[in-house]
């Protein structure tokens, strides 16, 4: 669709004329290669999102709610987004308005006393977290990484990361939120609706959180968050990270009263044990089974490699030779990162003895080589700013989680060899990066300090080469049938199955209805269906937003 110019100038009246533009060289830009999304096809088979009529960079509530009451008087779809992770954040269809929301990148308030703050969509974890820290506090990461919205994670989609031990997944931290809906009317939620600041994000009444957020997130698809407020929690360090080290062996001495360590475990019951004993005894700042991303064979040959700055990638094979290398790896099957932080020392050292204690009970240890200070220092960094998302791409170019078990401690753990023998045994046929099998990374837990785990078992591959992006749709397939066969339902790497189809438009109606149909709950996207109705009666959104109809 080209815009009319009547529209295209009246858009620009909005938000002036330097920001809009319907140039097909920028809209380009605002195309994601279908790779790592569920469908897989990447750049090879010139399969991207579609290019949208126009971009728009609004810089206030204001400006929002003009333009989304313009698209509902000319019958316009619009798609919001502040970071773009994934393919979540841009247009299905050829007809939609980008809204770009980086202009709105203001911290409005931090609320020390409360523990909360109040961000635009603009503003990314990283900035959040540097001024919180200045005040005494921190702010949840999500582990897309420091880069990407607090808004976005909290009100859009789930936000895991790290510091879920501690401060909870991220729709857990969401408060006040104000809302432009998909009519372009303003709503308030929670205690701000009531005129009372932002500090509660519930009412009397339904949720209205849950009404914005639906199932996993709206990503988008039902108007725009323009400001929410998320909570804080208790920062025991510096006012700001004393940073060392040369690229990418950036590094932080630890404050005495911060431990790290990398632990392991002689079975994944004693793994999930000592989860559990964790979450019992109310110690832990932040826990994540990480660097096993690389892969259970490749973990430790890489952690050498990302804290040497005179290594490369180039001298992994190399390394992988090293007898200390190979024991290490052995040593550290089933293991998990754990940064234990004392609001005083005395509180630390306590820390310390109980989970000495929980070791014992369950017969694990501490990897003494992951705790070396260089590493140590690493990791610590690492885990608290989760500034390494081009991790993620490094061996293949592109991936995506394959599984993505979530659950209790021992639910995960029960089925763990299982799916990692499974990938190993595809690994071998050379389409994905041969990593071991086990490349399961997520948190160690979640609501209220505990309760869940997430099994994300990482599959890199080439979106470039043809044998490799066929093979891992093979695998991906197979994937889902395994999943469906043992009873763990359809895994991370169909997610977004249902709302975007392999030409990178929306997944035709007749197919997103047999995947709503054929979930445990379709009564929920029923209910999401008189929501979207209700609030979005012109459907100017797309698909994420998931629904099924009577």
């Amino acid at each position: 669709m080209t815009l009319p110019r009547h529209l295209y100038k009246a858009l620009g009246d909005i938000v002036g004329q330097a920001n809009i533009s319907d140039d097909p060289a920028v809209l380009d830009s605002y195309r994601y290669s279908l790779a790592h999304t569920a469908i897989h096809l990447g750049p090879y088979y010139d399969t991207f999102t579609p290019r949208g009529a126009a971009v728009l960079l609004p810089g206030t509530t204001e400006e929002v709610q003009a333009i989304v009451r313009l698209c509902n008087q000319h019958t316009i779809r619009f798609k919001a987004s502040s970071t773009f992770w994934s393919a979540q954040g841009y247009p299905s269809e050829d007809d939609t308005l980008q809204l770009d929301m980086r202009r709105m990148d203001r911290i409005l308030e931090i609320d020390e006393k409360n523990m909360y703050a109040v961000i635009e969509p603009g503003v990314i974890g990283a900035t959040l977290q540097a001024e919180a820290m200045k005040a005494g506090l921190n702010a949840h990461l999500p582990g897309s990484g420091c880069s990407c919205s607090i808004l976005a994670t909290a009100t859009s989609y789930f936000g895991s990361g790290p510091s879920n031990l501690y401060g909870g997944w991220q729709y857990d931290n969401l408060l006040g939120i104000e809302w432009v809906l998909p009519t372009g009317d303003l709503f308030r939620t929670g205690s701000l609706g009531s005129g009372c600041g932002w500090f509660c994000g519930e009412g009397p009444g339904p949720s209205m959180k849950g009404v914005a957020r639906g199932f996993l997130g709206a990503k988008g698809a039902m108007g725009v968050f323009t400001q929410c407020a998320v909570k804080l929690f208790a920062w025991p360090g510096p006012p700001t990270l004393p940073v060392e080290g040369i690229v990418p062996a950036y590094r932080t001495p630890l404050p005495r009263n911060f431990r790290a360590y990398t632990v392991a475990f002689p079975t994944w019951k004693a793994w999930a044990d000592a989860a559990y004993l964790i979450w019992e005894t109310g110690i832990g700042y932040l826990a994540h089974r990480q660097y096993t991303m690389f892969g259970r064979d490749l973990k430790f040959a890489m952690v050498k490699i990302l804290t040497d700055p005179t290594k490369t990638l180039g001298d992994l094979e190399e390394i992988l030779e090293d007898p200390q290398v190979q024991r290490v790896t052995e040593e550290s099957k089933r293991d998990f990162q754990i940064v234990l932080a004392g609001m005083t020392t005395r509180d630390v050292e306590w820390q310390e003895k109980a989970f000495d204690e929980i070791l014992a009970r369950t017969g694990g240890w501490k990897v003494e080589a992951m705790n070396e200070p260089e590493i140590n220092q690493w990791m610590l960094l690492y885990l608290i700013r989760l500034g390494h998302k081009n991790l993620n791409l490094v061996f293949g170019g592109s991936y995506d989680g394959a599984f993505g078990l979530v659950g209790p401690a021992d639910y995960g753990t029960t089925y763990a060899e299982e799916a990692a023998e499974f990938k190993k045994e595809w690994e071998k046929r050379g389409a994905v990066v041969q990593a071991g099998g086990d490349c399961m990374m997520g948190p160690i837990g979640g609501m209220g300090g505990g309760g869940t785990c997430l099994w994300e078992n990482f599959t890199c591959f080439d979106p470039y080469d043809r044998e490799s992006v066929d093979g891992t749709r093979e695998f991906f397939d197979a994937c889902t049938q395994l999943g469906l066969e043992r009873g763990w339902g359809v895994g991370m790497e169909k997610w977004n199955a249902q709302a975007r189809g392999p030409d990178g438009r929306t997944t035709p109606k007749a197919e997103r209805d047999r995947i709503h149909l054929s979930s445990p709950q379709p009564s929920a996207f029923r209910y999401q269906h008189k929501i979207r109705e209700a609030l979005n009666p012109n459907n100017l959104g797309d698909e994420y937003y998931e629904t099924l109809e009577d």
